[in-house]
């Protein structure tokens, strides 16, 4: 478990654990916003069965408490950098804080182990550009795809 002890706003513990033979079905079946899915599948399914099939990524449940609420990943780059990636939180459970939480625990995470520490988004997505920036993000000039990349920044 990855635990930063940082919580939601009304106050449950948001925590990292491992997808397992317990929690593999809630995992799969979170589903943002449909407005959302232009940026995301419309279920962490697609990021579990991608973590499966990659030696790349590794996925994440999302926990508020007991409960899973996310999916989030992480994988490690050619050159030793760590990404954080697929992240979808359920979407009755958003503007909660749940997302600011996981990002926010596993990119401390990530960062103690002395790489550097990026993501993407779609330019379009303005709530995960503005949610990333906050945490310490910024954008490097480099695209992934149609998406721009961002690092964290020390501070």
């Amino acid at each position: 478990m990855i635990d930063s002890r940082l919580a939601d706003r009304a106050g449950r513990r948001v925590t990292l654990r491992p997808v397992d033979d317990e929690n593999w079905r809630a995992v799969a079946d979170v589903a943002p916003r449909d407005e959302q899915r232009s940026w995301v599948p419309a279920l962490a399914a697609r990021y579990l069965l991608l973590t499966m099939r990659s030696p790349v990524w590794t996925s994440l449940a999302v926990y508020a408490d007991d409960t899973v609420v996310g999916h989030l990943m992480w994988g490690v780059d050619d050159d030793g950098s760590r990404w954080i990636g697929g992240m979808v939180i359920d979407g009755a459970e958003q503007g909660r804080g749940v997302g600011r939480a996981a990002v926010a625990t596993l990119a401390e995470w990530l960062a103690a182990q002395g790489r550097p520490v990026r993501l993407s988004y779609h330019p379009d997505n303005l709530a995960a550009a503005a949610l990333y920036r906050s945490l310490g993000f910024r954008p490097t000039g480099a695209m992934e795809d149609d998406e721009v990349v961002a690092e964290l920044t020390p501070s």
